[in-house]
């Protein structure tokens, strides 16, 4: 009995996210009403687009994922729960697509370089960017003690620190980041990608977890964040001397006449794996 209480229970979980996700296709549609994601998709054969539109659903499905793994309260209210930040974080993921549009990527129209010039280099960005958002909401929404407005306070605080790394990515690097993801460099678009996925997942990482005081879970954050500054660069200096030895990293994605996507996915690898190395050592 136990055994088939379980195979119900987790059948009326699948079918909440399932509405969950077409709550998410719908919310896209309504927050980018002058998209049409069928001509894109299927008439226009729009790959910079398409690359977008799964980041975006990646990022949904990490979003509802938060309302999920957390602890069970008993099903009602297990349902409630995961009603309520399933549909906070789909809200939050949409706002933070708006606000990092304007702001991490503010030089150029998106849409115009997604849809009209189907820039495959923007359109990997975007998608990076939605996974990051959907990794910070992961961290916003799951575990124990917290509550709507500690979501909204993580994630307001999540999306400040996703655009300061953003805004440190384009310092740290010998070339400008919009001059070259609208001349549709595809390495950088994979590099800065990568890049803001394995700092999202740090941020998630100091987000996550029992709240117990804003003073402890900001130092947590805070502490990831110090880390992930100081590793960015480093990962960097490393992916260029020890896994493509013998060439300059700057010289492999910018400096020659055809980027080399190779390089740049050995980039994104090295940020996201330390990032993800870092989360088990700590």
């Amino acid at each position: 009995m136990d055994f088939l209480d379980t195979i119900i229970t987790s059948l009326i979980y699948l079918a909440l996210c399932f509405v969950l996700f077409v709550i998410g296709k719908l919310a896209f549609r309504l927050f980018h009403r002058d998209v049409n994601v069928r001509e894109e998709l299927v008439e226009h054969d729009n790959l910079a687009f398409a690359i977008a539109h799964v980041g975006y659903f990646i990022g949904i499905l990490l979003a509802i994922g938060s309302a999920i793994v957390g602890p069970s309260h008993g099903l009602v209210q297990d349902i409630i729960d995961i009603s309520i930040y399933g549909l906070l974080a789909i809200l939050l993921l949409n706002l933070s697509l708006i606000i990092n549009d304007k702001v991490i990527l503010r030089r150029f129209s998106i849409r115009e370089e997604i849809s009209g010039k189907q820039n495959v280099a923007v359109g990997i960005a975007e998608a990076g960017i939605a996974v990051a958002t959907g990794l910070i909401l992961m961290g916003s929404v799951s575990g124990e003690g917290g509550s709507i407005l500690t979501a909204l306070a993580f994630w307001a605080i999540g999306q400040v620190l996703l655009i300061v790394i953003a805004l440190f990515y384009n310092v740290i690097n010998r070339f400008d980041l919009h001059d070259q993801l609208a001349s549709a460099n595809v390495a950088i678009g994979i590099a800065f990608g990568g890049a803001l996925i394995a700092m999202a997942n740090l941020i998630r990482y100091g987000l996550s977890g029992e709240f117990e005081t804003w003073q402890e879970t900001l130092t947590a954050v805070g502490i990831e964040i110090a880390a992930g500054l100081v590793f960015l660069p480093v990962v960097r200096l490393v992916a260029d001397k020890m896994l493509l030895p013998g060439q300059n990293l700057t010289d492999e994605l910018v400096n020659q006449e055809k980027p080399n996507i190779g390089a740049a996915f050995v980039e994104a690898f090295a940020y996201v794996g330390g990032s993800v190395l870092i989360t088990w050592s700590i």
